[in-house]
């Protein structure tokens, strides 16, 4: 409610500067109640409005047939449904594309689109920048700028749809939920630590699967944490969409260099945390993110660690071979090493695919990602 009472604000001072992509409802019909002052009419405007946007792609008023002219023309001088701006867009050999969106305020946020045999990935961000320093990813290299709002976060995935036209590819009748054909996961793990822009990356989670737009399911969108241990299970309860950690290390000392953020919660802190806060569903499994670093930790004491640390608790171990880049002091372990690794993990039955590097030519890989900004200090 005092969302919506600040976007009334705004709108009375700025005027053509209120976007309302990435907004949800109840914002919205704020908006709306002052151009429709009857309840059920207002309701009516805002599911008119969410069907145009997230159903069909439209970002002029002047498009929305089924609303009358009169107010479509009055929404138009004081509304946008504005897109982050494509920057540059780089195409992989494999087929992976990277996008880098320039915002607002010109800060650049990076997003890529994995397209595979039967499933596509848009991996997108939840920070300018990212705070956690985590020594192994280039995007900790980079100063947290900002967090991103709904709106930034959302419009990435709109922004994506319009660039490769995915809204023909699209059934769906207003009112009814839509299929789609081509992106099927989105995952955060672009730029940024999503837990530490918990209230915005929840609000963007609940636009997308919304069953009257988008229509994500809570399964196909996934959060990739560095191990925020106090708002693990807020996300799984309140938001509802799969949890990914990124684990990287089997003993403290290493993961305390590797992912810093371990120093406050550590191993024991975020395993316990795993076991007896997060209340997994039926079928469900915790994904543990594990990059493979040659002679950091790939041994195969560590892989034989790894099992003891997880047993009991429904895991699945997706093993990343490291992505170079520049200035890094790492190297990725060897296949053979990887092999041995992954070997004693499925002896101990637990899932553990190796996940293929995508997008290395164009530094779209997992780890990779780094975009410029004008501004070099946070503002959170």
């Amino acid at each position: 409610m005092r969302e919506a009472v600040q976007i009334k604000l705004n709108l009375l001072k700025n005027p053509q500067e209120i976007n309302i992509l990435g907004l949800g409802k109840d914002e919205l019909l704020s908006i709306i109640t002052d151009f429709e002052s009857q309840p059920k009419k207002a309701s009516m405007r805002v599911s008119q409005l969410w069907s145009w946007i997230y159903c069909h792609g439209i970002s002029s008023f002047d498009k929305m047939t089924n609303i009358d002219k009169n107010l479509r023309s009055q929404l138009q001088k004081v509304l946008t449904i504005s897109r982050p701006i494509i920057e540059k867009k780089e195409i992989s050999n494999d087929g992976t594309t990277k996008y880098l969106f320039c915002l607002k305020d010109r800060s650049k946020i990076e997003t890529v689109f994995i397209p595979e045999e039967k499933r596509s990935t848009l991996c997108i961000s939840s920070q300018v920048g990212c705070t956690l320093s985590c020594s192994f990813c280039h995007t900790g290299t980079q100063k947290l700028v900002r967090n991103l709002s709904a709106q930034e976060i959302v419009g990435q995935v709109i922004a994506v749809y319009d660039d490769l036209d995915l809204w023909k590819k699209i059934k769906s009748s207003e009112g009814a939920s839509s299929f789609f054909e081509v992106i099927t996961n989105i995952v955060f793990m672009g730029m940024g630590e999503p837990l530490l822009n918990y209230e915005e990356v929840k609000k963007a989670c609940n636009i997308l699967m919304d069953n009257k737009g988008l229509d994500f399911s809570r399964r196909r969108i996934t959060l990739s944490t560095a191990g925020i241990v106090p708002k693990i299970k807020m996300a799984h309860e309140e938001i509802g969409c799969m949890i990914a950690v990124s684990l990287h290390a089997t003993e403290d000392k290493t993961r305390d260099v590797l992912v810093p953020i371990n120093k406050k919660w550590n191993l024991d802190k975020l395993l316990s945390s795993l076991r007896n806060d997060v209340n997994l569903r039926n079928s469900e499994r915790v994904t543990f993110e594990y990059v493979m670093l040659d002679g950091v930790n790939d041994t195969k004491e560590d892989a034989h660690r790894l099992v003891r640390l997880l047993q009991g608790l429904p895991s699945k171990i997706n093993l990343i071979p490291f992505n170079t880049w520049t200035g890094s002091q790492y190297r990725r372990s060897s296949s053979d090493r990887i092999k041995a690794f992954r070997d004693i993990i499925i002896k101990s039955r637990l899932p553990s695919p190796v996940r293929k590097p995508r997008g290395e030519d164009i530094m779209a890989a997992c780890g990779q990602l780094k975009s410029s900004s004008l501004k070099d200090k946070a503002s959170i």
